[in-house]
This record gives C-alpha cells, structure tokens and sequence, in this order.
C-alpha cells in the first residue's frame, strides 16, 4: 500500500494508505472523518484515476496491517446509502474499498427501475463498479458475485459538493466563472444518462467508472 498525508480540520496530519491494485483504502481509527474538504476532494481525484486500472481480487481472509488480526466484514449506512467495509476488532481502522468509500461519501446511488429498464434497451451486460464482475442485464440488476446493485454518479449530490469541496478548500475569491463552469460540468455529466450514446461505452468499465473518466476531465478544468 502507499502511504499518503492528507490535511486534516484544524491542520492536523492524516496519512492514510491507498492500494490501487485493490483500489481500497485503510484508515486508521475515526482517519476518515477527520479528512479536510480539500482531502477528501484529493481522494476523488486520485479514485478517478485509480479506477482506470485493472483491479485485483481481495483475500478472502484480510487481515489488519497493525495488529495483524483478521479483518471483520461490516455493513453501514449514510443516510439511505448502504456501504460495506472490513474493520480491526481492537478498533486500529478499517479497509474501504473506492467504491464503497464512494457510497459512505452519497456520491452514487443504485439505479431506479426505469433507469435499469432504459440501460436494458441500449446494451446486453455491464461491468459491476464494485469487483468488475460481468453484469447481464437480460437477467440480473445487481452483480451475481458480490451482490452490488447497479449503480451511478448522483449528479445533484455530486455537482453540489464538489463546488463545497472547492469553496471550503480554496478559501478565497470565487472565480466569477465558476458558476458557469459547474453549469457545464452538470451538462457534461447528464450526457451520462438513460437515453444518452454514453451508455454504449458503459459495459468495458462500468457506470461508475465511465462517470468517474467524465468528472476527472472537468475537475481538471476546474
């Protein structure tokens, strides 16, 4: 894993480790909460690049890179949004992969039944967004290998806190341009929707990773 310093509330240090074969992150304990808006809009940055390569299958026996004790699998919720991670028994962190680190932060959602339908007409299978396991829409609406539903970017959550992530990150003038900039962006991502041709490119790498590819090209110019 690769060590990173992010910046903290109040300016304190948080290193945190990052696996880009397995695309997870550890935190030590309550790390995640104590990342700054400028830290965690590094981590989707970084996500969105990560996510472009080839990912490695977990163990199934994880273990905590502290204390060595096996990794314990546990389901929680933000808000509506259910996320999974692997935890340290002896509280030393836990082990969150970019995907469900996504989910923790609401920046995706599964699709709505009409949006599965509309998917449906455009293209035969997709890649699950979690362990990139082969999705056949003709029969199934979450992934038979790990039981991830389909999902996609929020475009209403996402484009609002990426514009608080910034304004808290950066705090001085806003560029007058700003706001026009974030029209475009929510522009470029609703392109990325039922209907749209952006779906026929949707099946390589998955919906969530199609919309990452979409989002790291307008953070760049933003």
């Amino acid at each position: 894993m690769e060590g990173l310093s992010l910046e903290g509330h109040l300016g304190a240090s948080v290193d945190i480790d990052a696996c880009y074969g397995c695309q997870a992150f550890w935190f030590d304990s309550h790390e995640s909460l104590q990342l700054s808006p400028g830290s965690t809009l590094r981590l989707f940055e970084l996500i969105g690049g990560g996510s472009s390569h080839g990912k490695t299958p977990l163990s199934n026996v994880l273990r905590c890179p502290r204390c060595r004790m096996r990794l314990l699998p546990t389901n929680d919720r933000q808000r509506n949004t259910p996320f999974f991670y692997w935890r340290c028994d002896r509280g030393d962190g836990r082990f969150i992969t970019f995907f469900d680190f996504l989910r923790e932060k609401s920046f995706i959602r599964p699709l709505s039944p009409q949006q599965i339908e509309e998917l449906r007409r455009n293209v035969q299978s997709v890649n699950c967004s979690n362990c990139g396991g082969s999705v056949d829409l003709a029969k199934q609406s979450a992934c038979a290998h790990c039981g991830t539903p389909l999902s996609m970017f929020d475009l209403k959550h996402t484009e609002e806190v990426i514009a608080q992530l910034r304004h808290a990150a950066e705090p001085r003038p806003i560029d007058p341009a700003l706001p026009l900039e974030l029209a475009r962006v929510k522009r470029d991502m609703a392109s990325f929707a039922p209907g749209a041709d952006s779906w026929l490119d949707a099946s390589p790498s998955g919906l969530v990773a199609a919309g990452l590819a979409i989002l790291r090209d307008c953070l760049k110019k933003l």
